[in-house]
């Protein structure tokens, strides 16, 4: 072998590594930057839907049984225990009905028991 030729191998060798140690280096710069994206993507995601959960307002339907006193009326009711979840006094008060099985003329008789439906706010404490 003549030294040219060798020379010729050896330089030939030389960018070959250099081209390997390259296209090496560009692919980890290439992983490093699909994995940061998949981190922050993943973040904002996470950040967004607890923000979202965190501000709604959640209001959650009860119900409870009162006495009926001398004087009380449905509409009475409605104005001690509707919230504005109803779209109206009427609605609310229809609801009570249907609840206690009451006839659309039917008053409400003092001494007796009424379930009522109110809206309550879930606190996270």
């Amino acid at each position: 072998m003549d030294a040219a030729y060798i020379q010729y191998r050896e330089t030939r060798i030389a960018e070959n590594r250099k081209r390997r140690l390259r296209i090496v280096r560009n692919r980890r710069i290439a992983l490093g930057l699909i994995i940061a994206v998949i981190v922050f993507t993943t973040s904002f995601i996470t950040a967004v839907l607890m923000s979202k959960a965190s501000s709604d307002d959640v209001a959650v339907k009860y119900y409870t049984q009162i006495t009926v006193k001398r004087g009380d009326t449905l509409s009475g009711l409605a104005a001690r225990y509707m919230s504005d979840d109803y779209r109206s006094t009427s609605s609310y008060i229809n609801e009570v009905r249907s609840i206690n099985h009451m006839s659309e003329d039917e008053e409400l008789i003092a001494g007796t028991d009424v379930v009522v439906p109110y809206y309550a706010s879930l606190s996270e404490d």
